[in-house]
């Protein structure tokens, strides 16, 4: 009898196991999938304080941990919410996020995509004025939309949370997809990927050393980090002179300004010609005429995007390939004058 008893014991004590270990993994799944909803859309609004996004109170979380993930000081995320540190947060809360030139930008088209919701065929400039005046040409290129209005999309992309362990772990970039071109023939639609374009390797030596090459073929666009070095052959002021051109006829150039450049490093460019830029102000996917003013060589490159937010751009109006630098035979690749007419 007394081994019937024992084996019983251990029965109950493995089912009881057994239990402890389910209810372990329910928690767990639980947990993950509350938290995953944390970074689920961000509805962009506004308030008295200013713009905000709304946030649900997971498990663990306070004001510290939520500050990192937006990149938001504690002290000012309980200021917005008029609300008192030293008593906590309850999960479930849902509490006001603050959006500051430090965590979101309207500008750049990487981070964590921020959205809006709009009517049924809403026009694009109801949209851009609601939404704290987010440039037109952006909605389009980040939307895909080639009209005036909004169709019969319901979330917009209006704007990027650029910093915090949020933004880092949803991060995205929109490029411009070459060679697709709206009515207005200089807003291009986007392609997402899921790799920034332009990774800062080198801060000492402020170079970028990666950049995702975009391949203009049509349906089969490929997403490729590379490295190059070689030497750049005669390819002339470039493949995307001829879009610089059509351009104009819709947009006649209205600026001409010298700027302080430097450099990315890009495989394009090298054999094709195709020229690349980076440059806060101008729409994604416009083609800018680029001069060295001391021989007057000439290269046209495309904007892949804006340069505002990363620290290393800092000094720098303009960053272009190493193959135009080439082309424009400068030899200093840190810092350089060149004129730009857009």
């Amino acid at each position: 009898m007394i081994p019937a008893a024992e084996n019983c014991s251990s029965l109950l004590s493995n089912w009881f196991l057994m239990k402890r270990i389910f209810l372990f993994l329910l928690l767990q799944a639980f947990t993950i999938n509350f938290l995953m909803a944390q970074s689920g859309t961000l509805l962009l609004k506004s308030g008295e304080k200013g713009l905000y996004v709304e946030h649900k109170i997971a498990p663990k979380e306070n004001f510290y941990s939520i500050g990192r993930m937006f990149n938001v000081s504690p002290k000012n995320l309980a200021s917005f919410n008029s609300l008192d540190m030293a008593k906590g947060l309850s999960i479930g809360q849902v509490i006001r996020v603050p959006l500051t030139d430090s965590n979101f930008s309207q500008a750049v088209s990487e981070g964590m995509p921020v959205f809006a919701t709009a009517e049924e065929n809403e026009s694009l400039a109801k949209i851009s004025n609601v939404n704290n005046k987010v440039s037109i040409g952006n909605l389009k290129m980040w939307n895909e939309l080639d009209a005036e209005n909004a169709g019969n999309k319901r979330k917009l992309i209006v704007g990027f949370l650029t910093s915090g362990e949020l933004a880092k772990a949803n991060h995205i970039v929109i490029v411009a997809k070459p060679g697709v071109t709206t009515s207005a023939e200089t807003i291009q639609k986007p392609e997402v990927v899921t790799e920034n374009p332009v990774t800062i390797a080198n801060e000492n030596a402020k170079k970028v050393e990666n950049v995702v090459e975009q391949k203009d073929k049509p349906g089969k666009e490929e997403a490729k980090e590379v490295v190059k070095t070689e030497p750049s052959i005669n390819s002339g002021p470039g493949y995307f002179k001829n879009n610089f051109e059509q351009q104009l006829k819709v947009y006649p150039a209205s600026k001409e300004v010298t700027v302080t450049s430097g450099i990315f490093k890009t495989a394009s460019g090298w054999k094709d010609a195709k020229f690349y830029a980076l440059m806060d102000g101008v729409d994604p996917g416009t083609v800018v005429k680029v001069t060295n003013p001391s021989n007057n060589k000439t290269i046209y490159a495309k904007v892949l995007g804006a340069m505002k937010g990363i620290r290393q751009n800092k000094g720098l109006d303009l960053r272009i390939s190493d193959a135009a630098l080439s082309e424009l035979q400068i030899s200093d690749s840190d810092k350089f004058i060149v004129k730009v007419n857009y």
